[in-house]
């Protein structure tokens, strides 16, 4: 007698395998493509009390005051999605909607729970570089 699978273990197999998939890659969201010394962008590319994403690298600077610039991770802290923007003060995230602060990464506005992990940059005259 052949064992053909039912309905319920079909459905079972492939809850689980969605599940394995999931949104993102199950770590803690900090890997990062980039390199020390890297250069990110010419400081006057970076708005005071706003900032710009660095998708590929997974960085997001920010200026929250003239001359003082700031970096965090770009991954999201509630399900590892890359922020989006960054805009009226705060780093956004358009797949669930959370905003962080430019000024330290704090949570503005949830679903995320934890504040984005800060990273190291140096400004080099008018370059900002990851450290």
């Amino acid at each position: 007698m052949t064992d053909i699978p039912t309905r319920r273990t079909v459905l079972l197999c492939t809850g689980a395998a969605a599940l394995c998939v999931g949104c993102g890659d199950g770590g803690d969201g900090d890997s990062s493509a980039a390199s020390p010394g890297q250069e990110l962008a010419p400081t006057s590319d970076i708005p005071v009390g706003g900032g710009r994403v660095f998708a590929d690298e997974k960085v997001v600077v920010t200026q929250p005051r003239q001359g003082e610039f700031k970096a965090f991770s770009a991954v999201c802290t509630h399900q590892n999605c890359l922020v989006s923007d960054v805009r009226d003060g705060t780093i956004d995230c358009a797949c669930h909607g959370s905003g962080f602060s430019v000024a330290d990464g704090a949570v503005e506005r949830g679903p995320a729970t934890r504040p984005l992990p800060e990273k190291r940059i140096a400004v080099d005259g008018n370059s900002v570089r990851l450290a």
